[in-house]
């Protein structure tokens, strides 16, 4: 079939290859002048990393290079996206610089795609039978409407979110202020506490952090990136030995979540740094599990970075003619660039509000079986829609599940099966992420879940010994390169086109 893809990223480019591997002809389009999506150099951030180690996060059959770092940089990974398009000859058939102005269901023929050229701005229009959406959950950076906004910009300040700052000089010698105390957020602050003549973190909420190195020691994934520190926090429906951790074993789940509580507090000194959250160490979960920036600590204890708690600004403004922010304690600062992580917009600009409104419950929340399938809207497909610690394999598993439903080769509930299941988890999501649940696309902690979930349809799982290897170790995606062998032998073996016809309609 003809297939567009929109987005370059991890999900769009395992999507191209994979479902070119099944057949499809299939084209990539990316706005930005190169592949990588939140990794593209058009984006990336000073002090950017993994949050990963580089064993952790990759494609099942194209392991990052040996000589990277234990967390990979960002313009590494965006390197390593480059290669993995170049070996997989999927170059030719990505469109850089082209953005998708508007996409446009045409009933049972397909899809029409406006185009855009971002750098001769001409369009045009293109057909095809099938649509995979692989923007990103973390596609349009949202920024606060702050009050005096352009007489602060008039003064000469500067308001962006941190993937649109890229160089640090822009930031030697000034006054600047970091919003948020997410990931983005404490890494940019972490690299211009190097250079800025001050900076402060501007934090509303404090977040529990996870150490990269527990006690200086054990890498945290073998933690966290394992079923059994999964299997620490309750899923939608708890099955097997976790019914032990919830249950009769409660005790010996809490003690360990206490522990890991102490050993963080200790480490990076957040009781001296008058640093430590509200709640208890189950909260690092509710929506996305952060590692801990130790420049940041480090900088705080120093008195070189000021972290302003449980604050926020109120305006932004000019005194003397210099710029200034107004925070809700009270003060006023000198504020010559404001840098906000304050998180994304999980967004389809391209879809007309009509079609959105499809898509999405009366709350905004997207309406998809399995994060993937939209209840109401034929023949499209969402990709990397399910963020999860390991974002690269989850993506890689959706592609599968998209493969397998053209070829005909899943058994779905009905669709108010569908509908049902799609609604419950959506209220158990935003209960247990206390509304952080990104519009129903943050799986965090649940990668492992949601991957079974996915490979439960295929009816194509890694084997019990692997299974039973993922709750000590963390998961290595190679692993999971068997899901595709036997996906193709199924594919040769029994698909028709008219099975792949009736899958489509």
């Amino acid at each position: 079939m003809k297939i567009a893809i929109i987005g370059a990223g991890f999900a769009g480019l395992s999507s191209a290859k994979v479902l070119t591997e099944f057949g499809h002809d299939v084209t990539v389009f990316e706005k930005a002048p190169d592949v990588g999506g939140v990794w593209s150099e058009t984006r990336r951030y000073p002090g950017l990393r993994t949050q990963n180690n580089k064993d952790t996060y990759f494609l099942s059959d194209f392991p990052m290079p040996r000589e990277y770092p234990e967390w990979p940089s960002g313009e590494q990974v965006q390197r390593y996206l480059a290669a993995f398009a170049s070996h997989f000859d999927l170059d030719r058939r990505i469109q850089l610089n082209t953005e998708v102005v508007l996409a446009e269901p045409e009933g049972d023929a397909g899809w029409v795609l406006t185009l855009r050229n971002t750098q001769s701005d001409q369009t045009s229009t293109q057909h095809f039978e099938q649509l995979v959406v692989a923007n990103g959950i973390f596609s349009e950076p949202f920024i606060p409407p702050y009050p005096g906004v352009a007489e602060y910009a008039a003064a000469g300040g500067r308001l962006c979110a941190t993937s649109d700052f890229h160089d640090l000089d822009e930031a030697r010698n000034k006054n600047v202020l970091v919003v948020g105390y997410g990931k983005s957020s404490c890494d940019v602050a972490a690299a211009v506490g190097d250079v800025a003549a001050s900076t402060k973190v501007i934090a509303r909420e404090l977040l529990w952090k996870m150490p990269r190195k527990i006690l200086n020691l054990i890498n945290y994934k073998y933690l966290m990136l394992t079923r059994l520190g999964e299997g620490l926090f309750p899923y939608m429906q708890i099955k097997g030995f976790e019914r032990f951790l919830h249950g009769p074993g409660r005790k010996v789940r809490d003690n360990m979540i206490a522990s890991l509580q102490k050993v963080a507090t200790r480490q990076l000194k957040l009781e001296k740094l008058g640093l430590v959250p509200e709640g208890t160490f189950d909260r690092i979960a509710r929506s996305t599990v952060s590692l801990a920036t130790d420049e940041l600590y480090q900088q705080v204890e120093s008195g070189r970075t000021e972290v302003a708690r449980e604050c926020e600004i109120t305006s932004l403004g000019a005194r003397d003619g210099k710029p200034v922010a107004t925070l809700s304690d009270g003060r006023t600062v000198p504020a010559d660039v404001v840098i906000c992580g304050t998180g994304f917009k999980q967004v389809v600009p391209f879809f007309s509000e009509a079609l959105q409104q499809q898509l999405t419950d009366e709350r905004g929340n997207f309406q998809l079986y399995r994060q993937i399938l939209p209840l109401k809207v034929k023949r499209l497909y969402f990709c990397g829609y399910n963020s999860s610690f390991y974002s690269p394999l989850s993506a890689e598993v959706a592609a599968w599940w998209i493969a397998a439903y053209l070829m005909g080769g899943l058994k779905l509930p009905s669709y108010e099966q569908q509908l049902e299941h799609v609604r419950a988890r959506l209220k158990w999501m935003e209960e247990r992420t206390e509304g952080k649940h990104a519009r129903g696309t943050n799986i965090i902690p649940f990668s492992l879940h949601n991957i079974d979930e996915m490979l439960g349809d295929i009816g194509i799982d890694v084997g019990p010994f692997t299974r039973f290897k993922q709750w000590l170790l963390p998961v290595d995606a190679r692993d999971y390169r068997v899901v595709s062998r036997k996906l193709r032998a199924r594919q040769n073996a029994t698909v028709s086109p008219a099975a792949s016809l009736r899958a489509a309609r």
